[in-house]
């Protein structure tokens, strides 16, 4: 007699690997979705067939365009850090939690999902500000002034890339499930245990995904950091706010960093939409 284990991993396995069979669609729905997929391609056609191909290596060479890269990488870098080590928690409280009101705690944490970039920048300038709530206090006792500087950048990126990673990741924790973690307490484990070694490997590919799509918001994000930290090149000018400045009096440099933002932008959402699915349960 064979033993029934290897075979029954080998039918796992190939049935891991075989795609979900296709299913019939009605006609018309390719009508509204060429229409969709239109509307969001045609665009970034109109910016490809307009670029100066010719000059593209002198416009994403110039020193302001080096110093918005630079700038722009670094900051989206420790805003997305700063996403993980907040907005990871705040993902776990709100799909684990029992608090009350936590409906209310969640539309709070979305908000900057609805509100006007420029709003959560004027919100974070008067909280922030001088003579804000917070910025004076500041300002008065410790001398630090946060508007206008590199950290107001990573601040506004912080505010309106948070809720994507919340998003993603408590979807996760939702998808998952809290069945491994109540068989780890039947065997004693701690909740902390269980956290570290049942639920952060279970979410890791989510929270992979919710990082990618932080990343790619803090590299888009304009409307806060133009109110909350302004235009200054080296410090605060990312590549967003010097495409708005170069569209005024260089059309093809605004058109060919305006390529490099979605030639980043496809590469980040396309590693974030690659979720590995080998190993989870």
């Amino acid at each position: 007699m064979g033993s029934p284990g290897p075979v029954q991993t080998h039918g796992q396995g190939a049935q891991r690997g075989r795609r979900a069979p296709a299913v019939a669609l009605p006609r018309w729905l390719w009508i509204p979705a060429t229409c969709a997929f239109a509307l969001v391609a045609l665009p970034v056609v109109g910016l490809f067939l307009r670029a100066d191909w010719p000059r593209m290596p002198e416009l994403l060479t110039s020193e302001a365009a080096l110093d918005a890269l630079r700038l722009s990488l670094v900051t989206a870098a420790i805003s997305t850090g700063l996403c993980i080590v907040l907005g990871g928690p705040l993902a776990v409280v709100l799909a684990r939690g029992r608090l009350p009101g936590l409906r209310v705690l969640r539309s709070v944490v979305l908000l900057p999902l609805v509100l006007p970039p420029v709003v959560g920048g004027l919100a974070l300038l008067f909280l922030l500000g001088r003579t804000g709530l917070l910025g004076r206090q500041l300002d008065l006792w410790f001398g630090i002034t946060i508007p206008f500087t590199t950290t107001a950048v990573v601040l506004a990126q912080t505010f309106v890339a948070l809720p994507f990673l919340v998003v993603s990741l408590e979807g996760a924790l939702r998808t998952a499930g809290g069945r491994y973690e109540a068989v780890a307490a039947t065997l004693g484990a701690g909740p902390a245990h269980a956290f570290r070694r049942v639920t952060v490997p279970l979410v890791l590919p989510g929270l992979a995904s919710g990082s990618m799509l932080a990343f790619a918001r803090c590299l888009g994000e304009f409307g806060a950091t133009t109110a909350f930290a302004g235009s200054l090149q080296g410090t605060t000018r990312t590549l967003p706010l010097l495409v708005y400045l170069e569209r005024e009096t260089d059309v093809a440099g605004a058109v060919a960093l305006s390529l490099l933002l979605v030639a980043v932008a496809v590469v980040v959402v396309a590693v974030g939409r690659t979720r590995p699915t080998e190993g989870l349960p």
